[in-house]
């Protein structure tokens, strides 16, 4: 199936996508919409790894489109989780560079994974 194009920012998707929420992922409903955001992010995830392992191991042929509507379902509830938190896509795409450009500031290895210079003891 093919959905219309957009060019979005992470920010535009945000909006974008609260939308769809309902009054559970608004920010004035931030205990319940937390929940609501954090356990949507489990399950689709789950459904994510579910997919992944019954074509690594069940021998179920790789359906991207499918696998890109799951991740997909991930983003709009993390969406939706910075809607209740009052954060932007944007700024947590930023923060998350940052961290990983501390942790690893000549890119991956794994003693940098093990000595984790982003977290303080």
């Amino acid at each position: 199936m093919s959905y219309p194009t957009y060019d979005l920012s992470l920010n535009d998707y945000q909006h974008a996508a609260a939308r769809t929420g309902g009054s559970d992922l608004l920010p004035e409903n931030r205990d319940k919409g937390l929940n609501c955001a954090a356990l949507g992010v489990a399950g689709e995830a789950g459904e994510v790894a579910d997919l992944v392992k019954k074509i690594q191991h069940h021998g179920v042929p790789m359906d991207e489109a499918r696998l890109r509507k799951e991740f997909g379902d991930v983003l709009w509830y993390i969406a939706h989780a910075c809607n209740v938190m009052g954060w932007t896509l944007e700024d947590l795409a930023k923060d998350n560079i940052g961290k990983l450009l501390l942790r690893y500031p000549n890119g991956f290895t794994t003693a940098d994974s093990i000595k984790r210079a982003d977290v303080t003891p």
